[in-house]
């Protein structure tokens, strides 16, 4: 599935007059084997995705150490009891969204002196169950990060409504990552990832393509 999915992500790219070396596919392993990752990896993907500190503690401190060079994206829910394990263990954190837990990767960054690369998540539809910082709030939140803290913020992430026209929400997730000159954007998933590079994402989250549908 991964070859056949490489092959429909680069026409998507190329479509888009985009360069293949600007965008970043995270495959997303939630739920899956170690055996079923490894799978992906022997075929050359070094980035995945992972939204669960569990999941990340059983399969991948094995997976890393076979092959040093794997980098692993946080991109779930972020609890502040969990924060240190996800510092431990991710190179990159796709959903930072409120300041408390800003503060506790500064102050693990601060004594640990490990530097990670940070997105911030925007709740680009205002759904109340979904996490991220709302469009009304997404100024000032970006402002007292990057003003406040000395975490390497690279973009913003963004999951629109499953009911909505995607298109919109990536132009808006873009407008707000220019306004602030962030250069990265982390949108886009198995059923709106042409949509999402069309708007200019530089990372892209897949996973039901690349290793079919989870249990």
């Amino acid at each position: 599935m991964y070859k056949q999915f490489l092959s429909a992500f680069e026409k998507a790219i190329l479509s888009s007059k985009r360069e293949i070396k600007d965008i970043e596919l995270i495959a997303v392993s939630k739920k899956k084997t170690i055996k079923d990752i490894q799978t992906v990896i022997d075929q050359g993907h070094i980035s995945f995705g992972e939204n669960q500190t569990q999941e990340i503690e059983s399969k991948w401190p094995l997976l890393k150490s076979n092959q040093p060079d794997l980098k692993l994206n946080f991109i779930g829910s972020i609890q502040s009891r969990k924060v240190e394990s996800i510092y431990e263990h991710c190179e990159v954190i796709h959903s930072l969204d409120r300041i408390k837990i800003v503060k506790i990767f500064d102050k693990l960054e601060k004594s640990k002196k490990i530097v990670r690369e940070y997105f911030i998540q925007i709740n680009t539809g205002n759904e109340a169950q979904k996490s991220g910082v709302t469009m009304k709030e997404a100024d000032e939140f970006i402002s007292q990060c990057l003003r406040e803290y000395r975490l390497k913020i690279i973009g913003l992430m963004c999951i629109p409504p499953v009911d909505d026209d995607p298109k919109k929400h990536f132009l808006n997730l873009k407008a707000l990552a220019d306004n602030f000159n962030l250069q990265k954007l982390s949108m886009g998933m198995s059923n709106d990832y042409d949509v999402a590079i069309a708007c200019g994402a530089t990372h892209i989250r897949v996973g039901t393509q690349i290793f079919g549908a989870r249990n």
